[in-house]
């Protein structure tokens, strides 16, 4: 579909995708924003300077690098409903409600009372995507994918996090009822290497439009 243009009715304007640390987030976001003809706004994590040394001593820096996520995340989403969301359409790699998930984990006490504040303030301003794709993974094989990426703070990432953020997702997302939301198994799905089983999870999100946007472009 060429980039600018409406999508076809039936399509969704705004899709968020979801998933665990390394579970293909991005790509699948780019994925589909290029067959959408969309805009891609992808989460601002490499801005967050608080984050390389939250991975070194997280109990020291869970908070300043939660509060530098919501901010960031909230200011993004401003920017998305200030904007024109619905003539273009938008993919985004995160959803705002995942902020609360890892706070939920990474947070205790007044820290976590105070980031519950904050968020509830927020999350009223945020937009609500037209359709969430959430990527389930094992952690194996989210582990071989940070790996593969080589984020130098990401080396040391720990199995057990990585193990319980997976059932804070699964819990979170069993319970969504703000709309639409496609699961996808990712553990033995390559869709970036893979065309034929790209194509595949692009007809499992976009339904039979999938196709004739390929033929649009």
């Amino acid at each position: 579909m060429k980039a600018g243009a409406a999508p076809p009715p039936g399509l969704p304007r705004y899709v968020a995708v979801e998933g665990v640390i390394g579970a293909g987030k991005t790509s699948l976001a780019e994925t589909i924003a290029e067959r959408m003809g969309a805009r891609l706004v992808l989460e601002e994590f490499e801005e967050n300077p608080f984050l390389p040394r939250f991975y070194a001593d997280p109990p020291r820096w869970a908070f300043q690098t939660q509060l530098a996520f919501l901010a960031g995340r909230f200011r993004q989403q401003r920017s998305l409903a200030a904007g024109d969301l619905f003539h273009r359409g938008v993919v985004t790699d995160y959803t705002f409600d995942k902020d609360r998930l890892f706070a939920r984990i990474n947070l205790s006490g007044d820290e976590l009372q105070l980031y519950e504040s904050l968020f509830s303030i927020m999350e009223p301003h945020a937009p609500v995507p037209d359709l969430v794709v959430y990527i389930r993974s094992s952690v194996d094989r989210l582990l071989a994918n940070i790996a593969r990426r080589g984020r130098e703070y990401e080396a040391n990432m720990d199995p057990v996090y990585l193990a319980e953020l997976s059932v804070a997702y699964d819990q979170h997302f069993l319970r969504y009822t703000a709309g639409p939301i496609v699961v996808l198994t990712a553990t033995d799905i390559d869709f970036v290497g893979n065309p034929s089983q790209r194509e595949a999870v692009l007809r499992q999100v976009l339904g039979k439009d999938a196709a004739a946007l390929k033929r649009r472009r």
